[in-house]
């Protein structure tokens, strides 16, 4: 007997939160799970990573207000063992509509970013955090992708530890390295960064632009992403004077062979969940140079080998992490500096384990609606 897993994306934008649960998507294993995906705007470049047995429920209601009931009466024609879902807004409404649902489903949410830090940056924050306490703790179980993540959570929001559930981020390192092959470096002999992400508050790319006016005026930095803050940033580069170093090459889809030809990847980050781009930076075989509040930049310094992240305070410590940094422009890919728990079996046993504790017995496979 299969177990109906439908998971909920707000859309198919290039966020790490639906990569992720597309992963797992991807890599059920079919003769155990039967996956469902529901999306409230199909628009994104995330299309690509649907597999060809999925039917997607598109609603075609980007606002979650307008999306709601027809989300609600999608899920009740599909009758799942469990539902899955990720980014807080539409955990909180899934939680709130749980009386709406069929009745034996079981609810999981991801919680993929610092919950305390990442609600202070939105709109109505206090009402925001009070939904999150109220209605977390109803949840049949929380993925949280890093421990600090958990922490929050429960110190925060007052989440009984026992429904939280550690579970690391899957990383398709064969992919991406075969993405990779094609290794791409700025061209010129000083060191080579990269960072990514989107170009927001939390990132941190504010403070990586002071700091690169304190590295070798030789090094040259790629920022990959898009976002509000991108006319600041371009303001910041032209203020102190780094047109020439500095290189913003926008929302790249593939952006694994930038990582590969660099020679540190740069997580700046004021916080994070679990950061993807640095895992995947370390799947090319690229160091990272991180600062201690980006979320679980931690663990995965704790998990790799030695000297593949180096944990480095912003300013000063952060300068000399770049400055130590070797200068070797490859020639291909280098070996991987992935950490074990996050390689694909691994973490992919590891989310089915969860679906497996939290599915009801009783609920037998059906025909897709």
């Amino acid at each position: 007997m299969t177990v109906r897993v439908a998971f909920v994306l707000p859309s198919f934008a290039g966020g790490g939160a639906e990569r992720v649960m597309l992963t797992f998507l991807r890599a059920l294993d079919r003769a155990r799970f039967e996956p469902a995906l529901i999306v409230l705007d199909a628009a994104g470049p995330l299309t690509a990573l649907v597999p060809d047995d999925i039917r997607v429920r598109r609603l075609g209601r980007p606002r979650l207000r307008q999306a709601l009931l027809a989300l609600v009466m999608t899920l009740r024609r599909l009758d799942p063992a469990v539902i899955v879902s990720t980014l807080g807004y539409v955990n909180l409404a899934l939680l709130a509509a749980r009386p709406l649902l069929p009745r034996r489903a079981r609810l999981v949410v991801r919680e993929a970013n610092l919950p305390m830090q990442s609600l202070s940056t939105v709109p109505h924050a206090g009402p925001m955090r009070a939904a999150y306490r109220l209605l977390y703790p109803r949840a049949d179980a929380i993925i949280c992708p890093a421990e600090t993540v958990a922490h929050s959570l429960a110190d925060d929001f007052g989440v009984d530890p026992r429904r939280l559930r550690l579970l690391y981020n899957p990383v398709d390192e064969a992919a991406l390295r075969a993405a990779a092959t094609d290794v791409r470096r700025a061209p010129g002999p000083g060191p080579r960064f990269v960072a990514a992400g989107r170009v927001t508050l939390q990132k941190g790319f504010d403070r990586l632009l002071d700091m690169m006016a304190e590295a070798p005026a030789d090094a040259h930095l790629t920022l990959l992403g898009d976002g509000p803050d991108r006319p600041a940033l371009e303001a910041q580069v032209a203020r102190l004077g780094l047109g020439a170093r500095v290189a913003f090459a926008g929302f790249d889809r593939a952006p694994w062979a930038r990582y590969a030809g660099a020679d540190a990847f740069l997580l700046p980050s004021r916080w994070e969940g679990m950061p993807n781009a640095a895992l995947e930076a370390l799947a090319v075989g690229t160091r990272v140079i991180g600062c201690p509040e980006a979320g679980g930049i931690g663990e995965i310094a704790a998990l790799a080998t030695p000297g593949a992240v180096t944990l480095a305070p912003t300013g000063s410590a952060f300068v000399a992490a770049m400055r130590a940094v070797t200068v070797m422009p490859p020639n291909g890919l280098r070996p991987s500096l992935l950490p074990a728990p996050f390689q694909m079996a691994s973490a992919v046993h590891a989310f089915e384990a969860v679906l497996d504790a939290t599915a009801p017995r009783d609920v037998p496979a059906r025909r897709a609606a």
